[in-house]
């Protein structure tokens, strides 16, 4: 069994985050002819894509993990209508190559391309243009799902609605998606005609996005989250459309450019570097504004460039803190956030700012809302760290916000219900009884 998760898909059977070991009594390779009733009754089944949650999310920790590498095969795709149908261990960088130079795109993608089709839909992914297109779900237009009791449902909004609802965004905790049906984007160039700008702060970056909405599909803003008080907020506020131009070509753009061969025997972002590190790639940019072109690869995926850049973080692993918070009256609590992030010194080399907009979740347990969010690293400083996210938890609690499952490794079962608590008791109805997770299990039990 491989003992790392690999920026090339390889399985390692850990989450991202890399914070613990996580040892499940066993794990068993999804083949056609498995049959969940003939294995023990008192173990619970996860399916496991390729381990890019950042939390526990995709851990069952004493249980049986159920890869699902085999399930890697394109069954069709409709090249004049976009519609693409493969297997739920698909990558989204298995599906560009194939697309891509056919004119079609991903409707929405997060910031990497190695995720499963599965993992995509099971976390509702979402993207830089939430704001226009909404999460991954609202692309989904069929899928199949596979019960432990052998039953298989066929999940769309028209057939089996309920269960399409409980599925999206559902963790994999409803069964397992054997094969998912995704509606394409047209394109005539895979490059991106894109602007960067610089903000002075927080305020800053919500004027712009209120501008950007209107003319670009694609937003988000990298921060500095170790600025000067009177600058919290300041970044690279990123905006693009997808190139107009057919004479730029349908190229695929991929590949990682450099790979962290080992883990460090050390955490390397410390405090001083990091706000090195920040300082500089805050004045790489002289002049306010840039415009150019750029691969869709340098836009939507630049981490991808670096295979397995988790090690960086050292033995000890790294949390990711996701949430987002209403629109109204979110100047405050961003601020205040901002500043005990600031204040704390256990900042991150990549803070992610964007905007969620006004769209219906297809999702029970779906994460976006319309609002602001916010995502950052946090290197693994043990209850220093934990301590940190409790002041964070309170703030985002009192603004009416939510943290994001997928990318959570600690969050109380109280936020969790905070969080999602209309959607709960609907939810469970459809959880399938032999399915659990070690996240499921931290929050519910």
């Amino acid at each position: 069994m491989p003992k790392e998760n690999s920026t090339d898909g390889t399985l390692g059977y850990r989450s991202w985050g890399r914070l613990k070991k996580s040892k499940s009594s066993e794990v068993r390779l999804y083949w056609p002819e498995f049959d969940f009733r003939a294995h023990d009754g008192s173990q619970s089944f996860l399916p496991y894509g390729i381990g890019r949650s950042y939390g526990d999310s995709c851990e069952n920790e004493g249980n049986t993990l159920l890869c699902c590498a085999n399930l890697k095969r394109f069954i069709a795709f409709d090249n004049v209508a976009g519609v693409l149908r493969a297997e739920a261990g698909v990558t989204l960088d298995q599906v560009l190559r194939l697309v891509v130079p056919r004119g079609w795109f991903l409707p929405t993608t997060p910031g990497t391309k190695f995720v499963t089709l599965g993992g995509a839909v099971a976390n509702d992914v979402h993207g830089k243009n939430h704001h226009r297109v909404g999460s991954i779900g609202e692309h989904v237009k069929k899928f199949e799902l596979l019960r432990s009791n052998g039953e298989r449902i066929l999940c769309s909004r028209e057939s089996n609605p309920d269960w399409f609802a409980a599925t999206i965004g559902g963790l994999g905790l409803t069964g397992l998606m054997t094969w998912v049906e995704l509606q394409l984007r047209p394109i005539v160039s895979s490059a991106i005609e894109a602007e960067t700008i610089k903000t002075q702060h927080f305020d800053e970056f919500l004027e712009l996005s209120k501008e950007s909405d209107k003319t670009f599909e694609h937003t988000v803003c990298w921060i500095d989250c170790l600025s000067p008080r009177r600058n919290l907020g300041r970044g690279l506020f990123m905006r693009g459309n997808h190139c107009a131009d057919k004479g730029q070509g349908l190229g695929v753009h991929n590949d990682p450019r450099v790979n962290v061969p080992l883990s460090m025997p050390f955490n390397p972002l410390s405090k001083p570097a990091l706000k090195a590190f920040n300082t500089v790639y805050y004045h790489k940019q002289r002049s306010r504004v840039v415009k150019g072109l750029q691969t869709y690869d340098s836009f939507f995926y630049p981490l991808d460039g670096v295979g397995n850049w988790n090690r960086m973080y050292g033995k000890r692993g790294f949390f990711q803190y996701q949430f987002v918070i209403p629109f109204a009256n979110c100047r405050e609590p961003m601020l205040e956030i901002l500043g005990k992030i600031s204040a704390s010194g256990f900042g991150s080399f990549l803070g992610v700012l964007k905007v969620f907009g006004n769209r219906e979740n297809r999702g029970l347990l779906s994460f976006p809302r319309e609002g602001v969010t916010l995502a950052l690293d946090f290197p693994n400083k043990g209850q220093a760290t934990l301590n940190l996210f409790e002041q964070l938890d309170q703030v985002v609690l009192a603004a009416g916000g939510r943290l994001y499952p997928a990318k959570d490794a600690r969050m109380s079962p109280e936020l969790f219900r905070s969080g999602y608590e209309a959607a709960l008791g609907q939810f469970e109805k459809f959880k399938d009884p032999r399915f659990s997770s070690s996240f499921w299990r931290r929050v519910t039990d």
